[in-house]
């Protein structure tokens, strides 16, 4: 039997401080709900010029370690989150003080740094320790969630940087490094290749990684994940840290890796330098993102292709972005765009896969003016959008229409399940399928009556307030549900609603 590779946001290195508790915990010890490990790493990844040999390595290594910096944090009590779950699959006590550790990477002289939001997640107090030893106290300025970026100050000046690349030159086959603090280790540099781009692994937001809770306290999930895979090693610390040319420019912040045991086994994530870019901006200058929409749906990258041979859509003839519903009043209608338009390039550029579309998006602001190239009936059309603002998640009346458009795109209705139900199953929380409409994304899915839907986007669902409040906090991006189906077995499937 093949054993299954799990993806895997590492966070940092936990210690939990107490008198009953000294040991270190082992890899063994990472558990979670659904079986899947989560633990917390991070890298950084940029893509320049070809190397010409280890001098390159030498060189880059130089420019870029002194300003990669080691993040340590002081978590929050336990008690203040319950649905807080320590990456290493121990629980903190009640007002047991736990510290954690990670990587970020220097951007400006001044001393704004960069690192993962997960690094500094559910932090009570972050410490910044610099190459040279010197510590300082760092001020958070803002966090995003859905790409898992923060943005860090310290009180500093004339402090070395990191070079900021061009992560659309990144091609696969180039050598990268590497550079962070992996286990608590001073700099360490590692190197390895650009295996991949545009890699979706359905980390952000996913069940445990406690990601889904926005600045102003409201939930929210438009994930955006366009990851550059590596194979430079990246371990628990290195989260935040730096992926860099042999240029020794940016490329890429360190965020996530593929394992069977918690450690490095090949496989590394990073977030593009050019989508960090934009949303390291937006936390500088207003603390919070400002993302503009286009208000388009699409099938997510993991049902792509189960999606088109329910519609009987041949494989291999949608060149770019299969549009499956346009959102009223938004951007895209209003540029005329209809469902079954394949979008084929934004702004000049070709799509590749729905995760580039997402990042391009990701990376304007309300206002912008995007140009779509997009086919329908065979012929090739252009077109300009402004994009808009995304509207907050509300839970009032107003949401009433939402949910009745969301409801409709899916074709489901469901109940709340019953004490025999839950026995039966071994679950203490889910609702149960009670009507599959012919035409919606549950049938074209192949998703039963009878199915239960136990948590969406990491939540556990137990009433269909619950599910609604899930559903319009997720109407303009990224939902990941995890269902039992009747017979029993567990299955996780994705569904867009929108960018």
């Amino acid at each position: 039997m093949k054993k299954k590779i799990i993806i895997i946001v590492l966070f940092s290195i936990i210690q939990i401080f107490s008198t009953s508790c000294s040991d270190k915990k082992k890899s063994s010890d990472f558990v979670s709900t659904d079986g899947i490990v989560t633990a917390y790493s991070g890298g950084n990844t940029e893509m320049g010029n070809k190397s010409n040999g280890i001098g390159d390595f030498v060189a880059a290594s130089k420019a870029v370690m002194p300003a990669v910096i080691h993040i340590k944090i002081l978590l929050k009590p336990a008690t203040e989150n319950t649905n807080f779950r320590q990456p290493y699959g121990t629980q903190s006590r009640s007002n047991v003080p736990a510290m954690a550790s990670g990587s970020g990477v220097i951007i400006s002289q001044d001393g704004y740094i960069a690192t993962n939001n997960h690094v500094i997640e559910n932090a009570s107090e972050i410490k910044v320790i610099l190459p040279d030893k010197r510590e300082f106290s760092a001020e958070l300025i803002g966090r995003d969630p859905n790409t898992d970026l923060a943005l860090l100050k310290i009180k500093a000046d004339g402090l070395p940087i990191v070079k900021l690349g061009n992560s659309d030159n990144v091609q696969i086959g180039e050598w990268v490094l590497a550079i962070g603090y992996p286990f608590s280790l001073n700099t360490t540099v590692t190197a390895g290749i650009i295996s991949a781009k545009a890699r979706s692994i359905g980390i952000i937001n996913r069940p445990g990684s406690n990601n889904s809770q926005s600045n102003s306290g409201t939930t929210a999930n438009t994930a955006i994940e366009s990851f550059i895979q590596t194979d430079a090693a990246i371990n628990p610390g290195n989260s935040g840290g730096a992926l860099v040319n042999t240029a020794g420019e940016l490329i890429g912040i360190n965020s996530a890796i593929a394992s069977q045991t918690g450690s490095y086994a090949g496989y590394s994530f990073a977030i593009p330098v050019n989508l960090a870019k934009k949303i390291l901006d937006d936390l500088k200058q207003y603390g919070s993102v400002n993302r503009g929409v286009l208000g388009v749906a699409f099938p997510s990258p993991s049902d792509e292709q189960r999606y088109f041979k329910q519609q009987g859509i041949a494989l291999g003839t949608v060149n770019g972005v299969y549009i499956t519903n346009v959102m009223n009043n938004s951007a895209a209608a209003e540029a005329g765009l209809k469902e079954g338009d394949i979008i084929q390039s934004i702004d000049g550029t070709q799509l590749a896969s729905s995760t580039e579309f997402s990042e391009r998006i990701a990376r304007h602001r309300p206002e912008d003016i995007i140009k779509l190239s997009y086919l329908r009936d065979g012929k090739i059309k252009t077109v300009s959008a402004t994009l808009k603002k995304e509207a907050p998640t509300k839970t009032t009346s107003n949401s009433n229409k939402s949910l009745d458009q969301i409801y409709d795109k899916l074709g489901v209705s469901f109940a709340p399940l019953t004490e025999g139900q839950k026995q039966y199953f071994n679950i203490n929380s889910g609702v149960v399928v009670t009507n599959v409409r012919m035409g919606g994304f549950f049938d074209h899915n192949g998703i039963p009556v009878g199915t239960i839907i136990a948590y969406i986007n990491g939540k556990p669902i137990n009433s269909s307030k619950d599910i609604d409040l899930a559903f319009l906090s997720a109407q303009r991006g990224i939902i990941q549900i995890f269902a039992i189906a009747p017979d029993g077995s567990k299955v996780i499937f994705n569904l867009s609603l929108g960018t």
